[in-house]
């Protein structure tokens, strides 16, 4: 599977993410992710496969996420209804995520980028 780069092109730290992969000669399909949001089938994979809390995958500090006032919310929701509302809405999902399939990375931290994908 081809390297896929979900991204929200106007969000500084994905495009610091897509600099980074440039630089390193590391090439993927970029997706945006307000334009495509990832559908529930995906973002269970990547939960899965990530091996990160679910709570990871939101964008907590994101304009949706605090109106809809999801700290609160969260704590009383199963995982399969956490995953059906990040379905719904892009803005909801932290970015970027980078995925091949067998990793998936959530949010850009260059240290860890640079383990998972210059070893």
């Amino acid at each position: 599977m081809e390297r896929l780069f979900v991204c929200y092109p106007k969000c500084t730290t994905c495009q610091k993410a897509e600099r980074w992969l440039k630089e390193h000669g590391i090439s993927a399909e970029v997706r945006n992710i307000k334009e495509q949001n990832p559908s529930q089938e995906e973002l269970t994979q990547w939960y899965r496969t990530s091996g990160l809390p679910l709570r990871k995958f939101f964008n907590t500090s994101g304009i949706a996420y605090r109106e809809q006032e999801l700290s609160k919310k969260l704590p009383d929701m199963s995982e399969e209804q956490q995953l059906a509302l990040l379905s719904t809405d892009g803005m909801l999902v932290k970015r970027p995520i980078l995925t091949d399939g067998k990793t998936v990375l959530v949010g850009f931290r260059e240290k860890e980028w640079e383990e998972a994908l210059l070893k």
